[in-house]
């Protein structure tokens, strides 16, 4: 695994807290653009090439996580969920707190042992609410040594390769998607002939409202704005396909359709300039519809006066859990169909 792609998955940054990676994007982005900036959101832009279109690329650096809420006299530490966690996928699990200087402390989340529970209990679904994280002291003095309320939480950081190019990481949602921008803006710098401004946008806060991405196009005011995120595949026990059809090492997804329209509807226009491009250039690629969950397209491609918006999404198994799975050729074709459709948007719209 690339160090830039494992630095990233294994990088902390809930939405808010996003200054670690953050750093990751602009020294990686520095290094293929003319200039790099951070606003004042925190989101990170990079900007390439000269001409006459002005052309957005978005890919969110926030993952989902926690934050400390209360410390109990004996040491427990309750916390608040941060971006769409289900409850479920918590006991147990490894987790690091990052204290104000940047130390991680490990903790285990805990909760009443089925063995204690009462009949209707043991019924009932345990709710975050009712569980704590132990990081192995016994009082609070002794906890507020270490860390303090408002520090980040972040499931244990986890990379690697599973086999072949089935890939695994935490945060995969969106670290691969922010690595892969930075290859699109590495292939876009060495063209002569494209004659846009295109900016990379690492975006801030994502997880919570899609803030970044709304502050970061509004501040920019593309003509095109391509959005690069990912989404849930569904070539795993349980999922019908008529649920989902992406799978993994089938080609990046393009997105047509967010939340049943709640989110992003891509115009016809795109649509179709984003097909054409990948069979004309045999980039492998998977038609998403989705019917739960959005992206920063949302907010971009309804900011100002509209603007005309595409979505590319890696498919990825289990988003939203403390690891989850990919694979590198998804990566690659969402690198190239950007690179293509950069290419002719800023020819054609």
């Amino acid at each position: 695994m690339e160090k830039l792609l494992k630095d990233l998955l294994m990088s902390d940054g809930i939405s808010g807290y996003e200054e670690n990676v953050a750093n990751i994007m602009t020294n990686a982005l520095s290094r293929v653009c003319a200039n790099v900036e951070t606003d004042n959101f925190g989101n990170v832009i990079g900007r390439t090439g000269k001409g006459k279109k002005k052309i957005m690329i978005a890919a969110h650096m926030d993952e989902i996580g926690m934050v400390v809420k209360n410390i109990t006299e004996t040491g427990y530490i309750y916390f608040i969920k941060v971006g769409g966690i289900n409850d479920s996928i918590l006991p147990g699990k490894i987790v690091e707190i990052i204290n104000k200087k940047g130390e991680h402390i490990t903790g285990i989340i805990g909760a009443k042992p089925p063995h204690l529970m009462t009949a209707e209990e043991a019924k009932q679904p345990i709710k975050y609410t009712n569980m704590f994280i132990d990081i192995g002291r016994s009082s609070k003095e002794e906890v507020l040594k270490v860390l303090d309320v408002g520090d980040q939480i972040i499931f244990e950081p986890s990379a690697g390769v599973l086999n072949g190019d089935f890939c695994y990481g935490k945060a995969a949602d969106n670290r691969i998607s922010c690595y892969a921008m930075t290859k699109i803006m590495a292939t876009l710098s060495q063209l002569k002939n494209l004659d846009a401004e295109v900016y990379a946008c690492a975006t801030t806060q994502e997880e919570v409202g899609l803030k970044g991405g709304k502050t970061s196009s509004f501040k920019l005011n593309p003509d095109f704005a391509l959005i690069i995120d990912t989404n849930t595949a569904g070539d795993m026990p349980g999922i019908e396909e008529k649920v989902s059809a992406l799978k993994l090492g089938g080609g990046v997804a393009i997105t047509m359709i967010e939340a049943s329209g709640r989110g992003t509807i891509v115009s016809q226009k795109v649509r179709k300039l984003m097909v054409d491009t990948a069979k004309k250039n045999k980039i492998p690629y998977q038609i998403d519809i989705i019917d739960g969950g959005m992206t920063d397209g949302a907010v971009v491609y309804t900011n100002r006066n509209g603007i005309l918006t595409g979505i590319l999404s890696i498919p990825t198994r289990y988003v939203h859990a403390p690891t989850s799975v990919f694979n590198m050729k998804d990566i690659n074709a969402a690198v190239d169909l950007a690179v293509k459709t950069i290419e002719k948007a800023a020819k054609e719209l």
